[in-house]
């Protein structure tokens, strides 16, 4: 109860910090705020967001990229200082609703979609395409040398092994308690709590044996690391998915579309690639957003052009 204090004031003194900026003064300031959470695919996610509603409706938008955890992201729509990010519906259902999860995507999305328009006047759009769920991870020479595939079937390994988790994954309603109690996970020493940015090189570094991470985090298959299945489907499906705040469409309706037109264009597959060329390639993430709108047919190869000429000089 006192780290959900601490994480609940912690986000509030963020909130306040992000409302004592004016967002339209600031650099690369516009008319609507765009965030994202604290970790690459985040950022990837928001920069693609802010560029599909330039590109389609001429609007300007300020970014938030970064701007920290859950709590944050969401109380900062709820304070009006940012406009619209993208969340994952399974954390939505249980991190901010407080229901217990469940494994259909279809009626978490509907229950998500009804519940944010109810309590909080903000409105769910299409999902994106893509789940990036919770992943039990492990190295790949520990996973073949037990010949360990499943959670279930390396639960009897847990005393054994040293655990690092980032700071919502231990608190949260879907996170390891829950996960502790399915599979009778039982680790002799209590989990290491981490930044999400150290888990994986804690991991090849024998800091720790398991780890918390993203189904689409790219590190996974460059790292020699392996996903553990979740065998008795604990974690609820997190299917990426824009929030946007009921009063900024009012305001600017042409951005439903817009956002819309996202809907469905990304797949797992896809969003490790992006992923990887930005963390494993160190290319910037306004080039890999706007090369992947351009494919994806929602930005032109003339805007490419410009945005390079733009930035060569």
């Amino acid at each position: 109860m006192k780290k959900f204090l601490l994480l609940c004031l912690v986000a509030f003194s963020l909130v306040l910090a992000i409302a004592s900026c004016n967002p339209n003064s600031s650099k690369g300031g516009g008319e609507i705020v765009v965030a994202s959470k604290n970790f690459t695919e985040q950022n990837i996610l928001g920069e693609l967001l802010a560029q599909q509603i330039e590109s389609a409706t001429g609007i300007k938008v300020a970014r938030r990229l970064d701007l920290g955890g859950t709590f944050v992201c969401h109380q900062a729509m709820l304070a009006g200082q940012v406009d619209a990010y993208v969340e994952y519906t399974g954390t939505a259902f249980t991190t901010i609703l407080k229901q217990q999860p469940i494994s259909d995507p279809k009626a978490v999305y509907q229950q998500v979609k009804s519940g944010y328009d109810k309590q909080f006047q903000l409105e769910v759009t299409p999902a994106l395409g893509f789940e990036n769920t919770f992943a039990m991870i492990i190295r790949g020479e520990d996973a073949r040398k037990h010949n360990l595939r499943t959670l279930s079937q390396a639960a009897q390994y847990a005393p054994q092994w040293q655990a690092g988790f980032g700071y919502e994954f231990i608190n949260r309603e879907d996170g390891f308690p829950g996960l502790a109690k399915t599979y009778d996970f039982k680790f002799n020493k209590p989990p290491r709590v981490m930044d999400l940015g150290l888990i994986y090189r804690a991991i090849v570094d024998r800091q720790v044996d398991v780890v918390a991470g993203n189904s689409t985090d790219a590190q996974i298959a460059r790292l020699d690391l392996a996903i553990l299945q979740d065998d008795k489907g604990y974690f609820p499906p997190y299917e990426a998915t824009p929030i946007v705040r009921q009063a900024t469409l009012k305001k600017y309706p042409q951005l439903r579309q817009a956002i819309a037109q996202l809907g469905g264009k990304i797949s797992a597959e896809e969003m490790r690639g992006l992923n990887y060329q930005v963390e494993g390639e160190f290319r910037s993430i306004k080039e890999v957003v706007r090369e992947f709108l351009v494919a994806k047919g929602l930005q032109s190869q003339r805007s490419v052009i410009s945005y390079q000429m733009i930035n060569e000089k």
